[in-house]
């Protein structure tokens, strides 16, 4: 009981964070559009997205902060949440990708 309880918690702080975070980055872009795609692009330094001359950012920009991305950063935020162990609780059953590309649970 007390474990569903601090889940639930978790997700709804999940679900108000991600939600605050998307509703500031669309005003950004509406409000400063150069400023936050400068931004934007500097996080896709970190990931080395911007080395690949096909990935504009104008095909994937846009939809940064959309209600699609919300409900993306959710699922995985989410699923994470579910992954974590609790001393006392079961283990969680963690997806893992096998070498022939298969998803595999631990059980």
């Amino acid at each position: 009981m007390m474990f569903s309880i601090r889940v639930l918690l978790h997700k709804l702080l999940i679900l108000l964070h991600v939600t605050l975070c998307t509703v500031v980055g669309k005003t950004m872009m509406i409000l400063f559009p150069s400023t936050t795609k400068r931004y934007i692009l500097k996080l896709g330094e970190k990931s080395r997205m911007n080395e690949n001359p096909k990935f504009s950012y104008e095909n994937w920009g846009p939809t940064f902060f959309s209600f699609q991305y919300l409900l993306f950063v959710l699922k995985v935020k989410w699923r994470r949440l579910e992954d974590e162990a609790y001393e006392g609780h079961p283990a969680p059953n963690t997806p893992v990708v096998a070498l022939t590309g298969e998803i595999q649970h631990l059980f």
